[in-house]
């Protein structure tokens, strides 16, 4: 299971287009850990039961707005409540003036202090969206990552099996690469996974008998993608005559990853098979699916047999 990561303040400031009011140190070497974020509403007139300073504090018009209400006095004894619980570091939205208070306080206290430009509600989705990806969950896993018809398609399998070698053709097709051999992937919400590359092996693939080709210089910019969403899983395996395979699509299988089940697929790999053109068909049919239509129902229904298979699409939540 992944461990627990942080981003610096540096990274949000950069991501987050802020300005720098305060800092008591390199913003590289301040670490953010809490992907929630809060507006201290209730906790300016000093109800401090549940809060957390180590969430990244959101000062908008509202809390703005309060705070001008009262005296100088008033003001600085209601801040110092606040920053003396030692928060991460202070955003103030909307490009306000920081008040006279906000800045004795913040170096008292060592507390970093930003400024938005963009409203309040724009600014928290922003940051919200950014700390969810930067602080999520995260595994690596080797295998192939591809965005096929718009469908980010995780290609499993034994080296050698030959997933390098179709996402060449994948590639040369139209489609576009985002991580071969080693996928990292991350969990952006309870069910959604994104995958991307390590930076010092992106857009690369390895071609045994040719070597290290670099997809963006040979193909273009086009032909690359720095993360996708991961909405199935392919496993490649050599042709067994001695299994029996899935021809009906009649069996719904997923396979758990970071707690979010993706749908899964064993695809058998013999001369002949042309690989690219069966993961295009997979791509399209598992877009389909997840927007209510399935082949197999049809089929069924036409010749007016029991939808037992209907386990497939009960499990993609469409019937």
């Amino acid at each position: 299971m992944a461990d627990n990561f942080t981003v610096a303040l540096s990274e949000i400031i950069s991501g987050c287009s802020l300005e720098v009011a305060y800092t008591p140190a390199d913003t590289e070497t301040i670490l953010v850990k809490e992907t929630d974020v809060n507006r201290p509403g209730i906790e300016l007139t000093g109800f401090y039961d549940y809060f957390n300073p180590e969430r990244i504090q959101i000062i908008g018009r509202t809390e703005y707005a309060y705070l001008s209400l009262m005296s100088d006095k008033e003001r600085y004894q209601t801040l110092e409540k606040f920053f003396e619980k030692k928060v991460r570091a202070v955003i103030v939205t909307r490009d306000l003036d920081v008040f006279d208070e906000m800045h004795e306080l913040a170096e008292k206290y060592e507390t970093p202090i930003l400024i938005s430009k963009d409203s309040t509600s724009s600014f928290m989705s922003t940051l919200i969206a950014f700390l969810n990806l930067n602080l999520a969950p995260r595994i690596q896993r080797h295998g192939v990552l591809v965005e096929i018809y718009g469908e980010g398609v995780f290609i499993q399998g034994e080296s050698g099996v030959g997933k390098s070698e179709t996402a060449i053709e994948l590639v040369k097709r139209g489609h576009r690469l985002v991580a071969d051999d080693a996928v990292e992937i991350r969990k952006v919400s309870n069910i959604s996974l994104v995958g991307n590359s390590p930076d010092n092996i992106r857009h690369y693939l390895e071609l045994r008998g040719i070597g290290i080709i670099n997809a963006r210089q040979l193909f273009g910019i086009g032909a690359v993608k720095l993360s996708e969403k991961i909405d199935l899983l392919v496993n490649l395996e050599q042709w067994n005559s001695e299994k029996i395979y899935n021809r009906m699509g009649n069996e719904a299988n997923y396979v758990n990853i970071l707690g979010v089940k993706i749908p899964e697929l064993t695809i058998p790999v013999k001369p002949g098979r042309n690989l690219a053109v069966i993961l295009e068909v997979a791509a399209m049919n598992n877009r389909q699916k997840k927007m209510g239509y399935d082949g197999l129902k049809e089929l069924m229904d036409q010749l007016g047999m029991p939808c037992e298979y209907t386990e497939t699409v009960r499990e993609y939540g469409l019937y």
